[in-house]
């Protein structure tokens, strides 16, 4: 990869990953690993659309729409378990 920037954050959303994995192995109940998933996931996705998307250098609307967006889909998420 040409910057170092993306390498790191390509290295933390695959251990974002594997942790996820380890999560589902645990004995912590439904609720408890999937509230730990899902915030893994927002995790991840903010990633992948800030660094990988270049959302970084998007327009405010945009960076805001996309972070609403995870709130709200995490949150309908939780409530329905």
């Amino acid at each position: 990869m040409k910057n170092p920037k993306y390498f790191k954050v390509l290295v933390s959303l695959l251990i974002l990953t594997i942790l996820s994995a380890f999560v589902v192995r645990l004995n912590i109940g439904l609720k408890a690993a999937s509230a730990i998933i899902l915030a893994l996931f927002m995790l991840k996705f903010l990633g992948v659309a800030f660094y990988f998307m270049e959302l970084k250098k998007a327009h405010v609307f945009w960076k805001s729409a996309v972070i609403i967006f995870v709130l709200l889909f995490s949150t309908i998420i939780l409530v329905g378990l």
